[in-house]
C-alpha cells in the first residue's frame, strides 16, 4: 500500500483529520501523521515540524488555506504523487503550485474516497 502524510493530524477524536488517519490505518495503508500539537492517533504519534519523510505518494490536507502557505515548499519538497484538498481546505494557489511541479491535485473527502474505494 502507498505511504499518504496528513497534514492538520488531530488526536482529537472528533475532528476529521483523525477519523482520516485511523480509516487509512484500517485501510492498510502506511501514514505519517503532521500535526501542530504532540499526540497520537492510535499507537501512531503526531510529527510536529517539517520532518525529513521519504517515500509519500498521498498528502490529504485538513489545515484551511490560510495555514497552508508555510508548508508549500515542504510539501513540495516530499514529490507526493497526488495533493488531496479535504471539504474546507481548497487553495487555489497551492494547487496551481503542484501542477506546476506535475503533481496531482483532487478536490475530495479522503474519508469518503476511502470507503467508496476510490482513493
Amino acid at each position: 500500500m502507498s505511504r499518504t502524510l496528513v497534514l492538520g493530524a488531530s488526536p482529537d477524536n472528533s475532528r476529521y483529520s483523525c477519523k482520516c488517519v485511523k480509516s487509512l490505518l484500517r485501510h492498510d495503508h502506511e501514514v505519517v501523521a503532521l500535526g501542530t500539537k504532540k499526540g497520537s492517533i492510535q499507537d501512531l504519534k503526531i510529527e510536529l515540524g517539517k520532518p525529513d519523510v521519504l517515500d509519500i505518494h498521498t498528502v490529504t490536507i485538513y489545515l484551511s488555506a490560510k495555514n497552508q502557505p508555510e508548508y508549500y515548499e515542504y510539501i513540495l519538497g516530499l514529490k507526493p504523487q497526488r495533493i488531496i484538498f479535504n471539504p474546507g481546505t481548497y487553495n487555489k494557489e497551492f494547487i496551481d503550485l503542484a501542477k506546476e511541479k506535475g503533481i496531482k491535485t483532487v478536490n475530495d473527502c479522503t474519508l469518503v474516497m476511502l470507503s467508496s474505494g476510490t482513493f
